[in-house]
């Protein structure tokens, strides 16, 4: 298993970071690779991705969601990948945000851009577009604010 953790501070309240990231449709917006997510159930999401010209479906479910603190999810089918998403208030205006992930790479190419910490980049530059989302909208595009696990 591989593995990434990287964090970003964003410029909006805990909650509006948080609320954000349970919007899982809005992903592509900010993850490369990521070409629609669609919420099957309050913990059940479908994904569609294409890295280095490799097009898959999967499913994944969130595993733990409490809201302004985290969001955990695991796949159910496809690639074996599982992660958490923390928020943590820095101020009443900021928030950091830390991804956690785990995988499993499958191609010979997956396993090379692991060895190059290509993940680890790409996980930042994620983050990082999802601070230019949420900081350039200054809300929220919607919240679950259910609680899971």
């Amino acid at each position: 298993m591989e593995s990434v953790t990287q964090s970003i501070d964003v410029d909006v309240p805990v909650s509006t970071a948080y609320n954000q990231w349970t919007q899982f449709e809005d992903f592509p917006h900010f993850m490369e690779g990521v070409e629609a997510v669609r919420q099957v159930t309050d913990t059940s999401t479908h994904w569609k991705t294409k890295v280095g010209g490799t097009e898959r479906e999967f499913d994944a479910e969130i595993t733990e969601q409490h809201p302004d603190e985290r969001v955990a999810w695991r796949s159910t089918t496809g690639p074996d990948h599982a992660g958490v998403a923390t928020f943590h208030r820095l101020s009443d205006t900021q928030t950091r945000v830390t991804v956690q992930m785990d995988w499993d790479p499958e191609s010979a190419a997956e396993k090379v851009g692991a060895a190059l910490n290509f993940d680890d980049r790409r996980v930042q530059g994620d983050l990082k577009k999802f601070k230019e989302f949420i900081e350039s909208r200054g809300a929220e595009t919607g919240a679950w604010r259910g609680d899971v696990g």
